[in-house]
């Protein structure tokens, strides 16, 4: 049996929250308590007015003068055709798409799109970032012009775009929480700046945080044995836990230490932590690594816990997040068909799509199937990650203002999340992948915190 709390570090992390100051290199904690560890980035040149937020999410991200996370839409290879912005150039235009690209089968192209009174353009949604007409190029940030002569900010050759989810500074809410590639919609990335680790080290943003991994996406671990900067892994520690060694040339900076292990082999060490990987790791990302006693994976940044009222379950391939019955939660995923690849798994968003997948287009089958996972009269929110909103349930959008009937639910970066009335008992996933494509293009998929066999984690 895996240590269950060993996903969330004992459920110890704090929020963070930001101060919105303009024209600085990074954010402060708003409640300055001690023992929040952020993720460093290194700091390089940005175009005036522009500055590094700290997100809960995604670590350090770029954002413009209002403190809104930057964003980039790559191209991505679909089903039927290539759709995301070629470089140095804007596919995202001020015109609503009215109908379906046929980029994802079997569907064809020319199907019309939901509530088309209501559709916004990509740029409505998507606001691309104004250049001055005599901007220059600062550092890896360019400027495109566009056929009609506006200037727009790039960066590493993509244009930059803010969310119209984004309320505060730091957030990331136009970032997807469905898995990418494969058949799901092609997303927008967060800009993010880039991470201070040296050289064969690489970090990914899942559920748990900003996970430090070897250059070949091997689990970097550290251990309760060790002490300040100093290895006591001895001989036969090391057939299992191979020391993470640094070159001649490494230096130490800022969290990065290095730990003389005999002389003249020198091993990294991460905030004063000894860093090793382990040999019985099979696959990349493991988390397996951790259950060992005494051994943990390495984390840049830890993600907010979650609301105090959720539990963990153990499941048939992993951990997931549950409620505060044992029943798994899950997360609603929707991308529409059209090129602006707009994403529909918000409440402001048509909901056609999640009824039709939840309840045949029947409000009462989905409130029955697929409840609301409902806030207790007392929860508040603890982060931005996590938060309580009202929502109209025989709608699907938000609620007015004191609306009779409206729920108080949780939501998970501005979007609701669900349980399933299939699952009986604590631990069973009977609704992980329902909809179209495993549900990662429009469906539900369980709230995996960890995933030893399928990836769903993150």
């Amino acid at each position: 049996m895996r240590q269950i709390l060993n996903v969330f570090g004992a459920l110890s992390f704090s929020a963070i929250f930001i101060m919105p100051v303009m024209g600085v290199e990074h954010a402060v904690a708003a409640d300055n308590k001690p023992g929040i560890e952020r993720e460093d980035y290194r700091r390089v040149p940005m175009p005036p007015g522009f500055r590094v937020e700290y997100s809960e999410r995604d670590g350090p991200v770029f954002a413009d003068a209002r403190g809104k996370t930057l964003y980039y839409w790559p191209q991505n290879t679909m089903r039927n055709g290539i759709t995301g912005d070629p470089k140095n150039q804007s596919l995202c235009t001020d015109v609503p798409t009215t109908e379906t690209a046929g980029l994802m089968s079997p569907y064809p192209p020319g199907l019309i799109l939901p509530e088309l009174d209501k559709r916004k353009s990509c740029a409505e949604v998507w606001p691309p970032v104004l250049a001055s007409d005599d901007a220059e190029p600062v550092g890896s940030f360019s400027v495109v012009t566009l056929k009609d002569g506006r200037k727009l900010w790039a960066y590493d050759e993509h244009v930059l775009y803010t969310s119209i989810l984004d309320k505060e500074p730091g957030d990331v809410r136009g970032a997807v929480t469905r898995q990418r590639g494969g058949e799901t919609p092609a997303p927008r990335e967060v800009a993010v700046a880039p991470p201070a680790i040296p050289p064969g080290f690489g970090i990914i943003t899942t559920a748990l945080g900003r996970q430090l991994l070897t250059d070949k996406n091997f689990s970097v671990y550290m251990s309760d044995r060790d002490g300040p900067n100093k290895s006591n892994c001895d001989e036969v520690c090391t057939r299992t836990w191979h020391p993470i060694i640094a070159p001649a040339s490494a230096r130490a900076q800022g969290d990065w230490t290095i730990v003389e292990r005999s002389p003249g082999v020198r091993q990294w060490a991460f905030r004063k932590s000894p860093l090793y990987t382990s040999v019985l790791d099979a696959d990349i990302r493991s988390l397996e690594g951790s259950d060992v006693p005494g051994w943990h994976n390495v984390y840049t940044q830890k993600a907010p816990p979650p609301p105090a009222e959720f539990t963990m379950q153990e499941t048939i391939t992993g951990i997931v997040l549950a409620d505060s019955h044992g029943k798994t939660i899950y997360l609603y995923n929707c991308g529409d068909d059209s090129m602006d690849q707009l994403a529909c798994d918000h409440p402001d968003a048509p909901q056609v799509y999640r009824l039709a997948i939840c309840g045949g287009g029947k409000v009462e089958r989905c409130l029955r199937d697929w409840p609301y996972v409902v806030a207790s009269a007392t929860a508040k929110s603890e982060s931005r990650t996590w938060t309580v909103i009202e929502i109209d349930p025989q709608t699907g959008h938000f609620a007015q203002p004191g609306q009779d009937g409206a729920l108080r639910v949780w939501a998970y970066r501005g979007a609701p999340v669900y349980t399933h009335a299939g699952d009986g008992r604590p631990g069973d996933i009977n609704g992980h992948a329902n909809g179209e494509f495993g549900g990662g293009r429009n469906g539900f998929r369980a709230f995996f915190l960890r995933d030893d066999f399928f990836n769903n984690a993150g």
